[in-house]
């Protein structure tokens, strides 16, 4: 069964077509990759899925329901979570509230209760911060950085960082923006350790924009190739490599 439909979207930037009646499938438990070269309408995509952007054309459905005209905080409280391609991250803050931000919708404290940090406030605030620590900071691996300021971390560690603080909306699907861009071997096999952690142990399903090749067909179940906002192919990551379109616009030959 599909989680996510996006259905013959087209998007417009005055005369600038970002995408043209584009659809994709994600089917619930997977993970699927969105690929194509700079500029084929990837981030565009995402942001119409996430609801940053309308589109001039089509719809997007979740878990069976219309929601192309839902705003975005609608969305994530729907099961909708994402990173970013760029770093977004409160430098200032520590790694552990910086996750803590991503669950701020789950908390149903009044405004007055809140202010005082009294009651209800402190309990939800207190169960916050074990399910944090034991779901997904021990997950991550991040409890020797939980009290340091971000801006002193690494940038794979940021990176880890931003996957903890999405996984802390408690998504159904997640969204990830080139999650291990700038990353070394190393640092990119511990990323994709952990997407497949995460989509095993809290069966979330993802959706993955990446440019590392061998991580894609490694890890998805199902990919969609982009070119000049058009969806040039989809399919098994072993039909996608083959097709000649693909190969011509994206792949290249092999060497």
């Amino acid at each position: 069964m599909n989680l996510l439909e996006v259905y013959d979207v087209s998007l417009a930037f005055g005369g600038v077509k970002a995408l043209t009646r584009v659809s994709i499938e994600v089917e619930a438990g997977s993970v699927t990759s969105v690929i194509g070269p700079n500029g084929a309408g990837k981030t565009s995509l995402y942001n119409v899925i996430s609801g940053f952007y309308r589109p001039q054309q089509g719809s997007v459905r979740f878990d069976g329901a219309d929601i192309t005209a839902v705003k975005p905080h609608r969305r994530a409280g729907l099961g909708m979570a994402r990173t970013f391609q760029n770093i977004a991250l409160f430098r200032g803050l520590t790694v552990l509230d910086n996750i803590k931000l991503g669950a701020h919708h789950r908390l149903g404290t009044g405004l007055l209760s809140a202010a005082l940090y009294l009651g209800r406030a402190a309990r939800e605030e207190a169960e916050l911060r074990r399910d944090i620590e034991q779901r997904i900071v021990d997950l991550l691996h991040l409890s020797p950085w939980r009290d340091a300021p971000v801006s002193a971390l690494s940038y794979g560690l940021q990176k880890r960082v931003e996957l903890a603080r999405a996984l802390a909306m408690q998504p159904r699907l997640l969204m990830l923006d080139e999650p291990v861009a700038g990353m070394n071997r190393e640092e990119k096999e511990d990323m994709s350790r952990y997407i497949l952690d995460v989509r095993e142990q809290w069966d979330v399903t993802v959706l993955l924009i990446e440019h590392d090749i061998g991580m894609v067909m490694d890890l998805s179940d199902r990919i969609h190739v982009l070119n000049f906002g058009q969806k040039l192919a989809g399919g098994a990551p072993a039909e996608v490599a083959a097709d000649p379109a693909v190969i011509e616009a994206y792949l290249g030959e092999p060497a």
